[in-house]
């Protein structure tokens, strides 16, 4: 029976097992998988093995039982014709032959009732037995019924895994050019090119207003000759 349930146990584990939790839980996904398929593979065909193992026992107990069953009727004829056997003769006025069937009626009632004993105690067994062995089968169809899922899922979930790697990888390589954006540095250029720009500007308007100061001198010197030419001309006049 420790048998039984430990052959219970492994099916039902297998059977219920969650195979979504399995492969967030794995680093390589792909490997996983394969690995899932030999582990179920292998374990459907040992439990295959130990239910057909089973399977067999429990109806070789039921040829036994039927064997039991047929040799308690067969013993109970016999007691019967053993017992019509020893009337006939007691009738016949042969009470010795009458005492000799009668006992041969006995052995034979002394055997059925070993029989059907026999039986009684097997039933429940066999009973418990079948129902053992189709709790087994309904295990090993849900183990291949998984077994072809996952099979068939394989190809759809390893590429999924191979583009989550994608995507992570080209994160990554997002985040290191965010790190590295080269476009901080161009504005930086940018910045001081229009610095340069300003100054070789400044420069020029600076050199421009230096010009125009000498004009505007030039000009007021101009003027005060002309004021002191006719400051001389009032004077000569008077």
């Amino acid at each position: 029976m420790t048998q039984k349930q430990t052959i219970i146990g492994r099916v039902s584990q297998l059977a219920r097992a969650n195979i979504n939790a399995l492969l967030d839980r794995a680093e390589d996904p792909e490997k996983m998988l394969d690995q899932l398929v030999r582990d179920y593979s292998n374990s459907i065909a040992e439990a295959e093995e130990a239910v057909a193992q089973t399977i067999a026992n429990v109806r070789m107990a039921e040829a036994d039982l039927q064997t039991d069953r047929d040799a308690a009727a067969e013993w109970g004829r016999k007691a019967a014709a053993a017992s019509a056997k020893a009337e006939e003769m007691r009738g016949a006025g042969d009470p010795d032959g009458a005492y000799k069937f009668d006992n041969l009626a006995r052995v034979a009632l002394g055997r059925q009732i070993q029989h059907e004993n026999d039986v009684r105690s097997a039933e429940p067994t066999i009973a418990q037995q079948n129902e053992t062995v189709e709790q087994l089968k309904g295990g090993l169809v849900t183990m291949k019924t998984k077994l072809e899922d996952l099979k068939a899922r394989r190809g759809t979930l390893v590429a999924r895994a191979r583009s989550v790697e994608a995507q992570e990888k080209v994160q990554d390589a997002m985040s290191s050019i965010d790190v590295m954006d080269p476009s901080s540095d161009l504005a930086r250029w940018e910045d001081n090119i229009r610095k340069q720009e300003a100054m070789v500007a400044g420069r020029a308007e600076a050199q421009s207003a230096s010009l125009e100061d000498q004009f505007a001198e030039l000009e007021s010197s101009d003027g005060d000759a002309e004021i002191e030419a006719r400051l001389q001309q009032l004077k000569s006049q008077g």
